[in-house]
C-alpha cells in the first residue's frame, strides 16, 4: 500500500521511513559524544524510539506512561497526565539520562516530563532530550532531533493503522493482506 503524497499539513511517514530515522538520531546521539547511562522513553510515542535506542546502546529503558492527546480520536491535546511510577530494567534512575520521545509538537509534555524528573530523581545528573521531530510551535527545542517541521503537520506514523483496528476485525484484515505490518 503506498502512502498518500506529504503536504506541509501532513506527514507521511512509512515504516521504512520511520527506521530510518530512529537509526539517524542514534547516530546524530553518538556522533555528539554525549554518553548517557539510562533511557527513559515516553509511552506511547516513545517507545519504539527507545526500544531501539536501548539495544543499540545497551542501557537500561524506563518507560514513563503519559497522555495528552485523547481528545477528538487524538488529533486534539488534552490536560497532561503522568504516570506515578517509572518501570524500568535495572537499577534507578540516576546519572545521564536521555528522554525520547516521538515528536515535540507543543513542548508542554516534555516541560512537565523534565521538570517531574528533576524532582521525582534527584539522582539524575544531566537530562538531555531526543526526539524524530520538532515542531516549529514547539516551546521547547530537544538537544536531538532528525528533522525540524516549520510547517506543523500532523504526523501520520505507521503503526496508527492500529488505532482503528478491533481484535474482531484482525482476520478479515489479514486475509485481504491490509495489516499495517505488509503495508
Amino acid at each position: 500500500m503506498s502512502l498518500p503524497p506529504s503536504t506541509d499539513s501532513d506527514l507521511w511517514v512509512s515504516w521504512e521511513d520511520y527506521h530510518r530515522l530512529v537509526e539517524r538520531m542514534a547516530l546524530q546521539i553518538h556522533e555528539s559524544g554525549w554518553k548517557f547511562d539510562k533511557i527513559v522513553c515516553l509511552a506511547r510515542g516513545g517507545m519504539r524510539v527507545g526500544d531501539v535506542l536501548s539495544r543499540i546502546y545497551d542501557v537500561p529503558l524506563g518507560i514513563l506512561a503519559t497522555s495528552s492527546y485523547r481528545e477528538a480520536a487524538g488529533t486534539e491535546q488534552g490536560s497532561l497526565d503522568i504516570a506515578q511510577f517509572i518501570t524500568i530494567t535495572r537499577g534507578t534512575l540516576d546519572g545521564n539520562v536521555l528522554l525520547v520521545d516521538d515528536m515535540v509538537d507543543t513542548g508542554m509534555t516534555f516541560m512537565r516530563v523534565r521538570d517531574h524528573l528533576r524532582q521525582q530523581f534527584p539522582a539524575i545528573t544531566e537530562l538531555r532530550t531526543a526526539v524524530l521531530w520538532w515542531k516549529e510551535r514547539s516551546e521547547v527545542e530537544p538537544d536531538y532531533y532528525v528533522d525540524y517541521l516549520p510547517t506543523n503537520p500532523w504526523i501520520h506514523q505507521p503503526f496508527e493503522d492500529y488505532d482503528s483496528i478491533r481484535p474482531h476485525q484482525l482476520g478479515s484484515w489479514i486475509r485481504k493482506g491490509t495489516s499495517p505490518a505488509h503495508s
